[in-house]
């Protein structure tokens, strides 16, 4: 190898070599995350908060990144008496952010150690908190107010439920969630966290109190609807009674009418036979006997008459006229 190749050569190496040696000093840190050196394993100077193109002693020294945005935490539902001796499950969720990453590092070395911290703590404040505290007040708002007309719905609500909701709010759900946050972040700084927010998500029975819960819903409402059938029937029989009432009432005015116009019409059929009886009583009397003639005799009928009685002297006579005419022919 001649002498010029093995120059550059030299050349190369000394350059890979330097080209390594930057490569490990030099690091950059993002806008939303922060860096601890490391020198042997230990943190040396303050956190790198800087964003930007940032040196450190090659080989020696290492970065540890750890983020500066909001974190969230989200803990298992616990089960937890209230007050009142209500046994609720209760599902609750935070935000966080690293705010030392230097005494986060050396106090719970990760995100996954803070995890398990928050866990700690955030659980036993919303127990200590939870228990400690009726049940209306974790459920309502303090500036929730109920009206008469809230009241006044389709559904009566029963005299407990009533009491409920028009119970006096003195602590309710988001000065409950201010207290669990206040007493949490005592703890925090110690491992360079700073806790952000505190909520309770969710609010429910455990599975046996809720199925008592459901069971006493649904008698209530069976109540409820007892209660609107009874008045129905109620209605139902009123309705029925005037429903009686007045059609008693229009058939004993329409007889009324009826005996009325009857009576109306029998004195207009008096004065229509007086008249014609007064114009010919004889043919009237003639005729009124011709209608007993009419309804008495019919076929095969044999009837007697007395010699003196008006009937036989009716038929005698239209018998001595119809003679009378024969003689006449």
């Amino acid at each position: 190898m001649s002498r010029a190749a093995k120059r550059w050569l030299a050349v190369g190496v000394i350059g890979i070599v330097l080209l390594v040696v930057l490569s490990s000093s030099v690091y950059t840190v993002d806008a939303s995350e922060q860096v601890v050196v490391l020198e042997f394993g230990k943190p040396v100077g303050a956190p790198v908060t800087e964003p930007g193109l940032h040196f450190k002693k090659p080989f020696i020294q290492e970065v540890r990144r750890f983020d500066k945005r909001l974190l969230s935490w989200d803990g298992d539902p616990n089960q937890i008496p209230t007050r009142g001796r209500e046994f609720i499950s209760v599902d609750a969720t935070a935000r966080w952010r690293i705010a030392d990453a230097l005494q986060f590092l050396r106090s719970v070395k990760d995100v996954s150690g803070a995890q398990s911290r928050l866990n700690d703590v955030i659980d036993s404040v919303v127990r200590d908190m939870v228990s400690s505290t009726e049940l209306v007040e974790i459920v309502r708002s303090a500036d929730w107010d109920v009206s008469q007309e809230d009241l006044e719905g389709e559904v009566v609500p029963a005299e407990s439920d009533i009491g409920q909701l028009t119970k006096q709010i003195e602590v309710g759900r988001e000065r409950l969630e201010s207290a669990i946050l206040e007493e949490a972040r005592k703890v925090m700084p110690q491992y360079g966290v700073e806790l952000a927010d505190v909520r309770i998500k969710r609010l429910n029975y455990i599975d046996s109190v809720r199925q008592q819960v459901f069971n006493r819903m649904i008698s209530e409402r069976q109540r409820i609807a007892e209660q609107f059938r009874s008045e129905g029937e109620g209605e139902a029989a009123r309705i029925r009674g005037d429903t009686a009432q007045q059609l008693a009432e229009i058939r004993s005015e329409a007889k009324r009418e009826a005996e009325i116009i009857r009576g109306q019409a029998d004195a207009e059929a008096t004065r229509i036979y007086a008249e014609a009886f007064g114009q010919d009583p004889q043919f009237y009397e003639f005729a009124r006997f011709l209608e007993v003639y009419a309804e008495t005799l019919a076929d095969r009928t044999v009837l007697v008459l007395d010699a003196q009685g008006e009937m036989f002297r009716h038929l005698r006579g239209q018998g001595a006229r119809d003679g009378a005419g024969a003689d006449g022919r």
